[in-house]
């Protein structure tokens, strides 16, 4: 089934923005909800009502599609098509205003990623992309960096704050830091298309959720990042991006230690 997807992506820039608008606006009373994998997975009642806005608009255009949600709002499809959404990735940096987030939606196509969008509401910036047609920031075009020396290159670090994860992730940070030109924490999403405007030469996300990735990834990839993990493919489990010229020197660290 063919599907327009500019049009598409010009919806959900329209509902990122809105629930970007809405976290901005309901920041200083939002609530707390329990933790839920463990005690750094936090949620919000904002995530929530970010996350009802969106599917809301989506199952409103397209009722037959199939939705991955972070918060619980998802529902199979039979339409061929999925959308996967995280309303509000970097939650503790959100509710804690320590640093950027950033609203998150893919559409895929069976298990082709076809089109992406990630909403920075402080920034006020949209990254977005459709599968082929290049990535954009506010509608311009972005690209991949020109990929610096190892030695030089800045490079986004994400992980899931879980014990195990946090020791996997000191590990790789150990070994990366003296061999890079700095290193940047910052949640997945944003990792992923900072890559994708030039901002960061390169990156690392280990253990991940899908909708963590997923638009992200798709920017990235338009933009002329060279993505892949302990393979070819990157995966939930540990996602590389670099500019080309760099993909080769920082696979190599970070597969060893990773």
């Amino acid at each position: 089934m063919n599907r327009d997807l500019d049009a598409a992506r010009d919806l959900v820039v329209d509902q990122a923005v809105r629930a970007g608008r809405l976290q901005m606006e309901r920041r200083d009373t939002l609530k707390m909800g329990a933790p839920k994998a463990h005690a750094n997975d936090v949620v919000s009642d904002v995530d929530i009502a970010s996350e009802r806005l969106i599917v809301d608009a989506i199952l409103a255009a397209w009722p037959d599609d199939a939705v991955q949600a972070e918060e619980g709002h998802g529902r199979s499809g039979g339409s061929g098509w999925t959308w996967v959404v995280d309303p509000l990735d970097g939650t503790r940096n959100y509710v804690s205003r320590t640093g950027p987030w950033s609203v998150c939606i893919a559409l895929y196509q069976g298990e082709r990623p076809r089109m992406a969008v990630v909403h920075d509401p402080a920034g006020n910036e949209t990254f977005s992309a459709v599968d082929g047609g290049g990535a954009f920031l506010n509608g311009e075009p972005i690209a991949a960096s020109s990929g610096p020396p190892l030695a030089e290159a800045l490079v986004g670090v994400s992980f899931q704050p879980n014990p195990k994860t946090k020791e996997r992730t000191g590990k790789l940070i150990r070994e990366l830091l003296p061999v890079v030109g700095d290193i940047r924490r910052i949640p997945a999403a944003l990792n992923l298309v900072y890559q994708a405007a030039g901002r960061l030469d390169g990156g690392v996300a280990l253990d991940t959720n899908l909708w963590d990735i997923a638009a992200g990834a798709l920017i990235a990839r338009e933009a002329g990042v060279t993505l892949g993990g302990h393979g070819p493919d990157f995966s939930t489990e540990l996602t590389i991006g670099a500019a080309p010229a760099l993909w080769d020197a920082l696979a190599e660290q970070v597969r060893a230690a990773a």
